[in-house]
């Protein structure tokens, strides 16, 4: 399910999940060809209600998920005490080859200061699962959306 779904069934969801991404660095979790967890810092971005992220060609991370799109994505906490909350995300991958597509996603991760290059490989994640954890008088407060709700 594309990200445009996912705003449109959970819209809170999405919003507090778009904002957690911002600008900041999140962790995705790919599948290594010998089946094992690989963890990457990444620059996540949404670009026309589409979540993609960008990388060198011949990074790992891009290896694994041409090999196996299967991602979870992780922005984390900002304190020991929760501060700002987390959002995870896990769907799968696809790469972007299209140079329409690539120019107008490329365009908007340099409007917030991104710097991606032509040489970059490019994915849209799509998703199938969000969790939101938030802290209240220092208890969590958890949100889970599906797309198979």
């Amino acid at each position: 399910m594309s990200w445009r779904k996912f705003e449109f069934a959970s819209p809170q969801l999405a919003a507090f999940g778009a904002a957690r991404m911002t600008g900041r660095i999140a962790y995705l979790a790919t599948i290594r060809k010998d089946g094992a967890p690989r963890v990457h810092p990444v620059s996540p971005f949404i670009s026309q209600a589409t979540l993609f992220v960008y990388m060198e060609p011949a990074s790992p991370k891009g290896n694994d998920l041409r090999r196996d799109g299967r991602y979870a994505m992780h922005c984390s906490v900002e304190d020991t005490t929760g501060g700002g909350g987390e959002f995870c995300v896990r769907g799968r991958a696809v790469m972007v080859d299209d140079p329409e597509a690539r120019g107008k996603a490329f365009d908007a991760a340099r409007s917030i200061g991104y710097k991606p290059n032509d040489r970059h490989t490019l994915f849209e994640l799509d998703v199938e699962e969000a969790l939101a954890t938030t802290y209240e008088d220092g208890l969590p407060v958890r949100r889970r959306w599906r797309a198979d709700n």
